[in-house]
């Protein structure tokens, strides 16, 4: 069947504008005005796009049977100790999907690329979220527990994942109430300075992870004697530790295609296995949670903080709504009339300024 399809046609790094470039990947890239009904069929086609969507699109389906088990076989609106469990599958779902759509439909236009992304950043941030209030729940080593940290932990962490999709959305363009002051090549770091805006993106997320784990980082690590929660779950969390680590470091280094730029256009390139460790760090972190919340059940009711809406469900309500706000804000200068067509009169006269603005944007 596919094979009566016409698929669309590939390019090379040269013939596509800066903004879709990546590092060392030189070929396999497709059109930069790709049709919804392009972007779905290069599904079903080799280029450098197609193994990173299937390898984040896949695994949703594995973390919403997940998350319909705790629903369906938990009674988990009937009790509130299942709440947490339930945001961080939630965005277990989401995060892995959100991806898989921004890569799906980033070539429509660089505007769609851009705004694809930035769900991309909210659904990470809200996922780092989820992380912190399954954490709270059910990870807190035994000595912090109620403790002043463990009060402003969630909360902190609500503002934290403001602050990392924020930061995430400036790293692509800038301050959106700044952008139509300067000229159109000079609004967007990333066509600027595409080092500097990765370098954003990685504090962006590493911040937060880093900030969510430092209860366990001190349970698996640095504790000792009582009150450690020194338990047969720590193996899990030092699994999903390692994948986490190996996941920022393939993100940050874009290792192996910088060795052999080409070599990897399609296959192996260190989006792909970014996206790989990703997931399996997020399942050894599920199974974590999932066996911290058997185990710790009846000690942690009698001396945690009481799970509540509030610590829970209404936490992750109020990060999607500041995320969607944050992703509004950055996306609507990209939803206004055509730059391009705003640059045609510009003082260097209209092909130069055009062909400048475009290739950025």
């Amino acid at each position: 069947m596919l094979s009566l399809i016409k698929l669309p046609r590939v390019f090379t790094i040269n013939q596509v504008p800066k903004v879709f470039h990546e590092d060392g990947i030189i070929s396999g890239y497709r059109h930069p005005r790709s049709s919804a009904t392009d972007c779905i069929l290069s599904l079903f086609q080799l280029t450098n796009e197609t193994l990173n969507i299937w390898t984040h699109f896949l695994p949703t389906w594995y973390f919403l049977w997940k998350l319909l088990t705790v629903v369906l076989m938990q009674a988990a609106w009937q009790d509130s100790f299942t709440w947490p469990l339930l945001v961080f599958l939630l965005s277990c779902c989401i995060y892995p999907l959100a991806s898989s759509c921004a890569h799906t439909f980033s070539t429509m236009s660089a505007r769609a690329r851009h705004i694809c992304f930035f769900f991309d950043y909210g659904a990470l941030s809200f996922y780092s979220l989820g992380s912190a209030i399954t954490y709270s729940a059910y990870v807190f080593p035994d000595k912090w527990v109620n403790s002043i940290f463990h009060q402003c932990y969630i909360p902190i962490a609500v503002l934290n994942t403001a602050i990392c999709t924020a930061l995430a959305c400036y790293s692509r363009l800038g301050l959106p109430f700044l952008q139509y002051n300067h000229d159109i090549v000079k609004r967007f770091p990333e066509c600027q300075s595409p080092k500097f805006g990765k370098a954003l993106r990685v504090v962006a997320f590493a911040y937060p992870y880093l900030f969510d784990n430092i209860p366990l980082f001190y349970r698996v690590f640095l504790c000792v004697g009582e009150g450690c929660t020194d338990n047969d779950t720590n193996i899990l969390h030092y699994n999903h530790i390692a994948l986490a680590f190996l996941t920022g470091f393939l993100f940050a280094t874009h290792l192996p295609e910088r060795l052999a730029p080409g070599s990897f256009d399609y296959i192996g390139h260190s989006h792909q296995l970014f996206h790989v460790c990703g997931i399996l760090g997020t399942h050894f972190q599920m199974k974590a949670i999932e066996q911290d919340m058997v185990t710790r059940r009846h000690w942690l009711l009698t001396h945690s903080l009481p799970i509540s809406f509030t610590n829970s469900l209404g936490a992750a309500l109020l990060c999607v709504v500041l995320n969607l706000s944050i992703i509004v804000l950055f996306s609507l200068p990209l939803l206004l009339p055509s730059v391009c067509r705003e640059t045609k009169h510009g003082k260097k006269g209209p092909k130069t300024a055009v062909a400048k603005a475009c290739a950025c944007y």
